[in-house]
């Protein structure tokens, strides 16, 4: 029966193809950042026509209204603590610790796991670690009947090439779907297709960071699905914007229903 659980929430989270998922989890590693002050007020600002919204437990029980709707979207919770996320602390070991266990997220009203790894940081010891701690969570929600979403995030990325991104996400996503995730969320490269084709699930890009325009934003996501995305997750593309109720509907007609972007940013009357 577990896995039959976990099936159906996976089939709702991209039952229709792709899906849009709304990231607003970034106060763990950054603590408050501009629109995401008040995260009970941020959620509220979330369309319902997306499919799942990613958080960090602790804010599962001030974001329920969003959880509440009628058409609500799937609950993704990230499950480990990274340092690699932690850009304004200046750590640089990409240490990955527990977060928060599995049984108490799914109290919380969890769906959907995300379980982050990092590898390539210098240290082989931390790797297996890093390793171990995947490994283990996915296994505690398999056994619990919760599909895992295998976040791969690379070290150094921001001094990266794109060719050495391209060959950690390359390398990393693949690993990743080895360990079992049920679906894997990624940056997106510059051979793209190499990594979605390379993965026998559902690969979302991200949107990284804040884009200058609505109309980039968009495109990034035309593209990511071009090369084969089962979805993407915007975080600040999504949420940063002047209306962002507006933004992820043209969101979502892009990724979801393949209308063109010029033909979205006319419709909704976005830069």
């Amino acid at each position: 029966m577990a896995c039959d659980g976990r099936e159906l929430r996976l089939q709702r989270l991209v039952g229709d193809g792709h899906a849009v998922i709304i990231a607003v989890d970034h106060g763990l590693f950054d603590g408050p950042i501009p629109a995401m002050e008040d995260l009970p007020a941020t959620v509220e600002k979330i369309n319902p026509v997306v499919d799942a919204v990613l958080l960090a437990p602790g804010m599962l029980r001030h974001c329920h209204s969003v959880f509440t709707r009628p058409k609500r979207p799937l609950a993704i919770v990230r499950l480990n603590w990274n340092t690699v996320y932690c850009f304004g602390l200046g750590y640089t070991q990409a240490k990955s610790v527990y977060g928060y266990d599995v049984e108490s997220a799914l109290c919380e009203g969890m769906d959907i796991a995300l379980v982050s790894l990092t590898l390539q940081t210098g240290d082989e010891k931390r790797d297996a670690e890093n390793v171990e701690i995947f490994a283990k969570l996915t296994a505690d929600c398999h056994r619990l009947g919760i599909p895992v979403i295998g976040e791969y995030f690379p070290t150094d990325s921001e001094n990266l090439t794109p060719e050495q991104m391209h060959e950690q996400i390359l390398l990393g996503s693949r690993i990743v779907a080895e360990l079992g995730a049920d679906a894997i969320k990624t940056f997106f490269t510059c051979e793209f297709t190499a990594v979605t084709n390379s993965c026998p699930v559902p690969v979302f890009g991200l949107g990284a960071e804040k884009l200058p325009t609505q109309r980039e934003a968009l495109e990034l996501a035309a593209r990511e699905v071009a090369d084969g995305a089962g979805g993407v997750v915007f975080g600040r593309n999504a949420i940063q914007v002047p209306q962002p109720f507006v933004f992820q509907a043209a969101l979502c007609d892009v990724v979801k229903h393949g209308k063109p972007v010029d033909e979205v940013l006319q419709e909704y009357q976005l830069d």
